[in-house]
């Protein structure tokens, strides 16, 4: 029954993923992802909301199989991210690179500490 959780919370995460990206995307003229940027820091919040719910009582854990393993494991992508930052960096965008990997952890970690911040504030 766990699995099917997940394969509901992926159904929903991958094609948002997609929709978002290229939706973002389109809006910027710039070789730097902002779209995958996006969905990454966006997967880091939710499930930082998801984690404090569930150490405030809040949530449990099917509601944390579907949103936090489903949802944002469709959701947000480390592969794309690498790929994205092999590709900046072969076509001699160095900066944009370094600029996506050092603003990529620190907005997906300062989204996820947002994320539970929220949690607590709402059910601490």
């Amino acid at each position: 029954m766990n699995w099917l959780l997940v394969v509901a919370g992926a159904t929903v995460g991958a094609p948002l993923r997609y929709l978002t990206d290229r939706a973002v995307q389109s809006r910027h003229d710039s070789v730097f992802p902002w779209g995958t940027f996006a969905v990454n820091v966006t997967g880091c919040l939710i499930l930082g909301v998801l984690t404090g719910a569930v150490a405030e009582g809040a949530a449990g854990s099917h509601l944390q199989l579907l949103l936090g393993t489903g949802l944002c494991g469709a959701l947000t992508t480390y592969s794309t991210f690498s790929y994205e930052t092999l590709r900046l960096t072969e076509t001699g965008a160095g900066l944009y690179a370094a600029a996506n990997v050092v603003g990529s952890v620190a907005a997906g970690l300062g989204a996820a500490f947002v994320g539970v911040s929220i949690a607590q504030a709402l059910w601490g």
